[in-house]
């Protein structure tokens, strides 16, 4: 049974880490639906999870990061960056993720204590569900990823940094701001997939060996699933929503958002107030 669990809730971090939903609010919730024990899918489960979505990025663009690495080795050898595209992205995404960096080593604690809230979740996925139609309408949204600038990695990386508010969703406001920079809608995604990398990587690997040292490694079979189920299927999700985004608007996940935002909501004052 706990296997199944794990499998489970491995295809639900690996669905919504990337669709512009929230994995947070959906991770919880379905924790909560199935009343699993917090000691066996606490902290190393969760880091689990996010190091397997981050294996699915991997599988996908692993021809970037290696033509990244070559251009960041290309500059150090003293061959100019400005003129080698691979270089200028791997830049970008060292900037992009300083933000994120910044507000989880300063805001991490506040945020883990006072806005892990199911009316904090579903105020976020109703608030930027409307960011994701306001988009859609309003950005110019006819850049290449090629055309990507310095100051926009540093907007786009602020707007992840929002990410650690449960519910707001890391890919939807990085697309979203992409989008707002005029960045089309596909190469928002792919720049939004491949800054996901340095920060889930991180955060990921940094919370794993942090409760490892405290309180161990937990059950290995479990950790297996789940993380192998939720990058196996982070996979198909990235593979399908690049060429998803490529003729589709955003509006589908935006109604989605608003729809579960008000069912947190419904449920919060249905029964979270009880007992």
């Amino acid at each position: 049974m706990e296997l199944l669990q794990a499998l489970m809730l491995g295809i639900v971090q690996g669905l919504t880490e990337f669709l512009p939903v929230s994995s947070t609010g959906h991770l919880l919730l379905a924790e909560w639906v199935m009343g699993l024990d917090t000691e066996r899918f606490g902290l190393p489960f969760d880091a689990a999870l996010h190091l397997g979505t981050l294996g699915g990025v991997l599988a996908v663009f692993w021809r970037d990061f290696l033509e990244m690495a070559r251009g960041l080795l290309a500059g150090v050898r003293g061959k100019a960056v400005a003129g080698n595209p691979a270089a200028r992205q791997a830049l970008a995404l060292v900037l992009g993720t300083v933000p994120a960096v910044l507000a989880g080593l300063l805001l991490e604690q506040t945020i883990e204590t006072t806005l892990r809230s199911p009316l904090v979740v579903a105020a976020m996925l109703a608030l930027f569900g409307g960011v994701l139609l306001w988009v859609e309408r309003a950005g110019g949204q006819r850049r290449p990823l090629g055309d990507l600038r310095w100051r926009d990695a540093l907007l786009i990386g602020s707007a992840q940094a929002l990410a650690l508010v449960p519910g707001v969703s890391r890919s939807g406001v990085t697309i979203a701001a992409g989008m707002a920079l005029g960045l089309r809608r596909d190469a928002s995604a792919r720049f939004t997939f491949l800054l996901s990398a340095p920060i889930v990587a991180g955060a990921g690997s940094k919370q794993l060996l942090d409760v490892v040292q405290e309180t161990g490694l937990g059950s290995l079979d479990v950790l297996a699933v789940g993380m192998v189920s939720a990058g196996v299927v982070g996979y198909l999700v990235i593979r399908f929503l690049l060429r998803f985004l490529a003729a589709h608007p955003l509006d589908i996940f935006a109604f989605y958002r608003f729809v579960l935002a008000a069912a947190v909501a419904v449920a919060f004052f249905a029964f979270g107030t009880q007992g």
